[in-house]
């Protein structure tokens, strides 16, 4: 398997429990980012040739009104 067809996996295995269409111009957005962000940082270690760590405790959190996004509760 190329190391960059694995990005495929781990955005699929995310997105799972969500249960969202896959067809929507939403998803595909979503998919699409979340593909870039991952291809760059393996494109980033493979240049390293060295383990990278990436510590996302730093990252700013994004509140999201759940409701408003179709939330049934």
């Amino acid at each position: 398997m190329n190391k960059l067809d694995r990005p495929r996996e781990i955005i699929e295995y995310c997105l799972k429990p969500l249960a969202l269409t896959t067809t929507t111009d939403e998803y595909k957005e979503v998919y699409r980012r979340l593909e870039h962000v991952i291809k760059t940082l393996q494109v980033m270690v493979a240049r390293e040739k060295k383990p990278v760590a990436i510590d996302f405790s730093n990252m700013r959190t994004i509140n999201i009104n759940e409701a408003a996004h179709g939330d049934d509760a």
